[in-house]
């Protein structure tokens, strides 16, 4: 297109969706293109959740933003979301955390098919041949991990992890052991916590921390089901108590979080499954 030419308003209709090119115009050869679109909203399109219920905090709102810019252990937020995933399914929870600390702590992965021969924990390939006597991802996708599942994967690939359940701890042991993994790096949490009792659509549920507030006392949760809830701040005593609550009405056994630790160089070891 020569330079200065014009192109006159085009109206393009799609079905009952009426996309409008307002202008277009070339300057020095590079094009410079505003496009209008009104239309309907689709009948099959929805906004994401947006409403969080009460003392929950959502990070992407001012006041969740000026936490964790005032956040004093926030060493694990950045590598963390440097490699977040959306679990792919309702009970993918616990591959999800682990494939996003394992990428974080730079733990040698084996190779993703998705991605040609480039090694990166995914959901599709932190379960395989090495952990397949632990959980494999057809239990997973039928009831999802519990949090010593989680903790004994997360071992197989060499990390230190210790596993502290609600029911033989204490709030006041949870913030000392949890701050002093956050503000360290290399070190991370693991939770997993009552949906129920953070007002949420769900039942249990895992997901890392990402840092905490001590004005404000508060967790970040970095969940990883991102269309059913955003990554919020809750207080210390909130999650503590979504955490003691039982795993189910026949089983007093509570919900826990597991601390974890990177792996020393010497123990560190290629995760690759064995032949198929």
């Amino acid at each position: 297109m020569r330079k200065g030419a014009t192109v006159g308003a085009l109206k393009l209709k799609v079905g009952r969706e009426a996309v409008i090119v307002a202008a277009v115009m070339c300057a020095a050869g590079v094009g410079s293109v505003i496009v209008i679109a009104s239309h309907e909203p689709h009948p099959d399109l929805a906004a994401p959740a947006r409403i969080v219920a009460p003392g929950l905090v959502r990070l992407d709102a001012p006041e969740g933003k000026r936490l964790l810019f005032e956040s004093e252990a926030n060493a694990a937020f950045l590598p963390l979301v440097s490699y977040f995933e959306t679990q792919k399914t309702l009970t993918h929870c616990g591959p999800a955390s682990i494939a996003m600390v394992l990428n974080a702590l730079s733990v040698p992965a084996p190779t993703a098919t998705a991605y040609g021969s480039y090694p990166l924990f995914t959901q599709e390939n932190v379960l395989n041949g090495l952990t397949e006597s632990i959980v494999t991802d057809r239990a997973v996708e039928r009831r999802g991990m519990a949090l010593t599942d989680v903790a004994q994967v997360l071992a197989v690939y060499g990390v230190s992890v210790d596993t502290r359940y609600a029911g033989t701890s204490s709030v006041r042991e949870f913030r000392k052991l949890a701050v002093e993994h956050l503000e360290r790096p290399g070190g991370h949490v693991i939770v997993n916590y009552s949906r129920t009792a953070l007002q949420q659509d769900g039942p249990g549920h895992i997901s890392p921390l990402g840092a905490y507030d001590a004005d404000s006392d508060r967790f970040l949760i970095l969940d990883v089901s991102r269309y059913k809830a955003p990554a919020v701040w809750v207080s210390t005593a909130q999650l503590f108590a979504a955490m003691a609550e039982p795993l189910a009405p026949d089983n007093a056994r509570t919900r826990g979080f597991l601390l974890i630790r990177a792996p020393s160089d010497n123990d560190r070891r290629p995760a690759s499954a064995p032949p198929t």
